[in-house]
């Protein structure tokens, strides 16, 4: 390869090619007073107009065919002269662009500098992958452990939607539809087999313990794909307290974690092949899809309080679960609001676009959506939502800018340095296949033995399916009429219940008022007593708290149950039922119980309307809260006495 050693650019890029393709390549400046009688057929003109390359059999190249043809030296490379080959639209853009980069060598050059910096060598992604998959790792962790301590509550025997009927229940159905193995896929859970409290806490400490496995760096693809099955068997079973956005996002990351892992049993940065291009890719699709779509909903739903850029002068006080700095964020005047609106709006609209830029614009990319999310966290409890996005942010980095981060003691560790340097040779070695010989790079024969990667039989139709669905979202999201192909269509449909493939957008229509449902309980008619919950608002002086990571599954489906009637939510009849029944897995999922002997005679839900209070009221009466009443939500009901027949219960 022959080049211009007297511009910036072209040694600039020259150097990044030059990692690519090793030792398989000579680069010389045309400068260079040995080139032209080493190559006399070819005029100094054409040096000076394009790069040149010179085949050994004598062949030239100039322009973008030159570099295609220079990097498909490296067998992982040749997709662009793949394309160069057999797309003559491709090809002719190619060269027109590479005449334009030619003619303005200075102004690209600067867009070079302010995209990659000073250095463009190939990224790795070895440290950055062994981060993420901890990080996803602790994050199961704490998902499962949630879900532990509530499951029995929740879905228990003695729980509010036993698992025991519905799975009864579905099995009844699947029978007479003559479903056979179908009914795995369209209801995709392990509780086929058993749906016992004690195997509902198995999957969960099964998924506590994969997950640890996970953190220490145990057979990662395996434990992942585990860790997914059951996370996924327990949505499906839990569905009435596992629909949340961040458990669809968990199933989707954890899926395509899966295929970023490394194969072997114990890998470790500095002898694990490098990730797959492809899934990282995909990753980074991920959250720009969470990101952008959040941003689109609000704008398509149509909803005043996001057009007029008012919906953060209620959303800290009517959102689910708020913490103490959202109701001292709820204080700031609207002139403060309003551009904190809009520039939410750009944070999730314009900087997702900048996931597919250039190093640098992406490592700000980063910056942008973690502070975010710290923003979010502060302001309201979101369980694991925001760590799991700061972890999809950490592929924006490449393991230079990730060790860049650290202290100087750990970044100069032989640890990251053996895996930094293991990547460096991995992009310029050949595969694991072929066997050294003498003309073999040095890189090569340094390279881990035999490491195993996910084969692009997987990878490419993995992404071309997340692509394609991606795209149905997208245009359903627009309301536009594309006529997909019907086997698109059926593929989407088919996979649907397996949730790795979602739609995302929190907060498409605001609640411009928060209605609280309080349960009261009464042993006469008379005198009513209030349960109290753990962490959703009841007593109007108690402070909001922190709970994320994590989640109260029966408080967050309290402020939903407040949108609509109980008619809409059997589930909260449920739960009253078990009240009045005294169902201890229940009562240990609330904060107070005002019958401790024994269950209440009468039991009734009210509705309240709460508000933030300002700093002149808490700071004279100590409340947080100020409440009204609206009237009853669920009217008073009993069970029937001893004796009574069932027509005696009344609601």
């Amino acid at each position: 390869m022959v080049y211009d050693g007297d511009c910036n650019f072209c040694s600039l890029w020259i150097h990044r090619w030059r990692q690519t393709t090793g030792d398989r390549l000579d680069y010389l400046p045309f400068q260079d007073p040995a080139v032209p009688a080493r190559f006399p057929e070819v005029p100094r003109g054409q040096f000076e107009m394009a790069v040149q390359l010179v085949e050994p059999d004598g062949c030239v190249y100039g322009g973008a065919e030159a570099v295609f043809r220079a990097l498909a030296k490296h067998p992982h490379e040749g997709w662009l002269l793949d394309w160069y080959e057999h797309s003559p639209v491709f090809a002719h853009a190619s060269e027109w662009g590479y005449r334009v980069v030619a003619r303005y060598r200075t102004f690209f050059s600067a867009l070079t500098r302010l995209g990659w910096g000073r250095h463009v060598d190939p990224p790795t992604h070895n440290l950055v992958r062994w981060a993420f998959l901890r990080a996803l790792g602790v994050i199961y962790m704490v998902a499962f452990v949630s879900l532990w301590v509530q499951m029995i509550g929740l879905v228990g025997s003695d729980g509010i939607l036993p698992v025991k009927l519905a799975m009864a229940s579905m099995r009844q159905a699947a029978d007479a539809q003559h479903l056979g193995l179908d009914r795995y896929r369209l209801v995709p859970t392990l509780c086929w087999f058993k749906a016992t409290d004690g195997f509902l806490s198995f999957q969960c400490a099964a998924g506590t313990t994969l997950a640890i496995l996970l953190i220490i760096g145990v057979a990662p693809a395996r434990c992942l794909f585990l860790l997914w099955l059951i996370y996924l068997s327990l949505a499906t079973v839990c569905h009435e307290f596992l629909s949340f956005q961040w458990d669809i996002l968990l199933l989707e990351t954890g899926f395509l974690g899966i295929f970023l892992a490394p194969l072997q049993l114990w890998p470790r940065p500095s002898c694990a092949a490098p990730p797959s291009r492809l899934v990282l890719w995909l990753l980074r699709w991920l959250l720009f899809k969470l990101m952008f779509q959040s941003g689109c909903v609000k704008l398509l739903s149509g909803d005043p309080a996001w057009h007029n850029l008012t919906a953060l002068t209620f959303h800290y006080e009517t959102q689910p679960l708020p913490t103490w700095i959202g109701w001292y964020a709820h204080q700031l005047p609207v002139w403060a609001q309003k551009p904190s609106a809009l520039t939410m709006f750009g944070i999730e609209l314009f900087v997702p676009f900048l996931i597919f830029a250039p190093r640098r614009l992406r490592r700000f990319a980063c910056l942008v959506l973690v502070f975010f999310q710290a923003l979010i966290f502060l302001t309201g409890n979101y369980c694991f939502f925001n760590l799991l996005t700061v972890a999809l942010c950490l592929l924006l980095l490449d393991d230079a800018a990730l060790k860049a981060l650290l202290p100087s003691g750990l970044r100069n560790s032989r640890f990251l340095e053996k895996a930094e340097r293991t990547g460096t040779q991995w992009n310029a070695s050949l595969p694991s296949a072929v066997q050294p010989t003498p003309s073999t790079p040095l890189a090569t024969r340094h390279s881990p033995r035999n490491p195993r990667k996910w084969p692009v039989q997987i990878t490419v139709p993995l992404a071309c399916i997340a692509i394609a669905t991606s795209l149905m979202q997208f245009s359903a999201m627009f309301r536009s009429r594309i006529p997909w192909p019907k086997p698109m269509l059926a593929a989407y449909a088919w996979l649907a219940p397996f949730r790795i493939f979602n739609s995302y957008g929190l907060f498409a229509v605001m609640t411009p008022s928060r209605r609280e449902i309080i349960i009261e309980g009464s042993s006469d008619g008379v005198a009513w007593l209030a349960y109290e919950f753990k962490y959703k608002p009841g007593d109007v002086k108690r402070r909001p708290r922190f709970v994320a990571p994590h989640q109260p599954r029966l408080d967050w489906q309290m402020w939903f149950a407040a949108l609509g009637t109980y008619r809409q939510n059997p589930w909260l009849v449920n739960f009253c039922l078990r009240l009045l029944e005294g169902s201890r897995p229940v009562l240990a999922l609330l904060e107070y119980n005002p019958f401790p002997q024994n269950p209440p005679r009468y039991i009734r839900a009210v509705m309240y309307d709460y508000r933030f209070t300002d700093f002149a009221t808490r700071r004279k009466t100590g409340a947080w809260w100020r409440r009204q009443e609206q009237g009853l939500y669920l009217p008073p009901f009993s069970l029937p006495a001893q004796g009574e027949p069932k027509e005696g219960r009344h609601l």
